[in-house]
């Protein structure tokens, strides 16, 4: 009998493929030779995974009769939780048809899911299929709902469904790290400089407490921070300051500094003029006047400047919804473009901003990154290339509508103006060299790595308001919009608590490989024939080969 050579093709693949093939069926190893590698879970998440100790669930609303589409996102969420439950067998899961089991809307609703109804055309009959496409993360008492489905506006189905799927480690193991995680991080809002109401920030308030244990910090002496808060602050590791109206004391500007210093992470949202939608709607024209806060030196020290001019964008706007008339006594609506209230739209990969709806910005100032500094400066929003700047005071009237990108007084065109940066690295104390350093114990000149987030609008974080009731953040009570106001927070605070960088999972990208529809249309019979016939030679090459192989051995 002839020898078969391991060199050649049928040697490969009977000494060496099969075998291999074998050895990984059985052992339950895969191999993951994607580009992206897609099927390779990041040593932050194997790590957040290990330290697990107590046994969590996670239910998974993703089973029944639904569209291939919803079946893909079904097999992925299947495969990442089966390699959860490798990394740590504590973690378990189970696939639920909430149909099938009988659960009500009204019991789904309660949960914090929202139904995605599609439609479904069979024998010419259309009818609407109800999916609740989540996760119920749960460990003990504690529990969490997560969205499988990315909730991002005015793209199609198939960009967000692999958005979903690039946003699944990241949704699946930081929810997963909430929930089993004993001890929360302390979120700080400060109380002290005319803030934003507590009906206007409640929005805020829900999506943090949602992660971490959020409170006011109030001066002990109801005046300015002073030595005496320096307890409570120590605990916080995170500081919100949003839309300040009071100025600083050069007081608290070195607890500020001292708190940033000592590895406290913050988050401004600061109106460096004051305009008020509000007023404008009443009265039709308004004065803004730019409003000092007495930070304007604190900033410089980070490598940053805004800007007391009102920034207009005339190609990325929201819109507002205005009386334009009246039918028969009722009012008649209508949306028009408004230029001062800007959209955020994420141009670039950064985690923060990445895969969320457009961010409303109302009445906002623009920031100077000056450079010079050690630390890396990331633009989060800027502006487009057609945009105005209107300096103040100077009146904002309701007819600028009728012409957006026409030059009023004080306005000039200008390049795009930055709306929010991140700051990363090691900062310097801007009282280093001076004898306020003297008044505080413990004083420190540099600190660890850190982060820090800067909005020129004090109104990101504010939550609309009907009747005394607050709406949810990023909703527009006029036009029913919902903009991604509280997904940017959201990840903001995220990205300055999180010690595991789970947030450089957002940054995944599964690349689409797409067949060439034109291609397949022209060569579809071939390609069948194809199928069809080369089985049949394979298996007569075999079944020749065989037949030769024991003629010369027996014949």
């Amino acid at each position: 009998m002839k020898k078969i050579s391991l060199k050649s093709p049928f040697g490969i693949l009977l000494f060496v493929i099969l075998p291999l093939s074998i050895i990984l069926m059985f052992s339950g190893i895969r191999l993951d030779l994607t580009k992206e590698k897609r099927y390779t879970l990041s040593e932050s998440t194997i790590k957040v995974l290990e330290s697990i100790k107590k046994p969590v669930t996670v239910d998974v609303y993703l089973e029944g009769d639904f569209p291939a589409s919803f079946k893909q996102l079904q097999s992925e969420t299947r495969f990442m939780l089966e390699e959860f439950r490798k990394i740590n067998p504590k973690i378990d899961f189970k696939f639920i048809d909430p149909i099938k089991t009988k659960m009500s809307q009204d019991t789904l609703m309660a949960m914090g899911m929202q139904p995605s109804i599609l439609p479904d055309n069979k024998d010419g009959k259309i009818t609407q299929i109800y999916l609740f496409p989540y996760a119920v993360v749960k460990q003990g008492r504690n529990g969490a709902s997560i969205p499988l489905v990315v909730q991002q506006a005015n793209i199609n189905a198939d960009d967000q469904l692999r958005k979903s799927i690039e946003n699944l480690e990241y949704n699946l193991v930081s929810n997963i790290k909430s929930v089993a995680t004993n001890k929360r991080k302390k979120v700080g809002i400060l109380v002290n400089q005319d803030e934003l109401r507590p009906e206007e920030f409640q929005g805020f308030m829900n999506l943090a407490l949602e992660s971490y244990d959020a409170g006011p910090v109030i001066p002990k002496n109801n005046v300015e921070l002073t030595l005496a808060d320096l307890p409570l602050l120590k605990q916080m590791s995170a500081l919100v300051i949003a839309k300040p109206r009071k100025a600083f004391t050069d007081g608290e500007k070195v607890i500020l500094d001292q708190y940033i210093m000592n590895g406290g992470k913050t988050l401004w949202m600061i109106d460096a003029v004051n305009a008020e939608m509000d007023t404008l709607t009443r009265s039709k024209k308004v004065m803004p006047f730019p409003v000092d806060i007495n930070m304007t030196d604190f900033f410089f020290n980070y490598g940053l400047r805004i800007n007391p001019a009102l920034v207009k964008d005339v190609k990325k706007f929201a819109l507002l919804k205005l009386v334009t008339g009246e039918v028969g006594g009722n009012p008649q609506y209508t949306s028009l473009p408004w230029p001062y209230f800007p959209l955020g739209i994420a141009e670039n990969n950064n985690p923060i901003t990445k895969n969320i709806n457009p961010v409303k910005f109302e009445f906002p100032t623009s920031i100077d990154t000056l450079g010079g500094k050690k630390f890396k400066t990331k633009v989060l929003f800027e502006s487009s290339e057609r945009t105005l700047l209107k300096q103040v005071p100077n009146y904002v009237e309701l007819s600028e509508i009728a012409s957006v990108d026409s030059l009023g007084q004080m306005e000039k065109p200008s390049t795009p103006k930055i709306f929010a940066v991140a700051l990363e690295g090691k900062f310097s104390s801007a009282y280093a060299s001076r004898i306020e350093r003297q008044s505080y114990p413990g004083f420190k000149a540099t600190s660890p790595e850190n982060k820090m987030i800067v909005i020129a609008d004090g109104d990101v974080g504010r939550n609309k308001t009907h009747k005394g009731e607050p709406l949810p953040l990023g909703v527009d009570r006029l036009t029913d919009e919902q903009f991604g106001n509280e997904q940017f927070l959201r990840n903001a605070l995220d990205y300055l608590l999180d010690d595991s960088n789970l947030m450089e999972l957002r940054n995944r990208n599964i690349e689409e490989r797409l067949l060439d529809r034109h291609r397949i249309s022209e060569e579809k019979a071939n390609w069948q024939w194809f199928n069809l016939l080369l089985p049949l030679v394979i298996i007569g090459l075999l079944g020749g080969l065989f037949f030769y192989l024991r003629k010369k051995k027996f014949g």
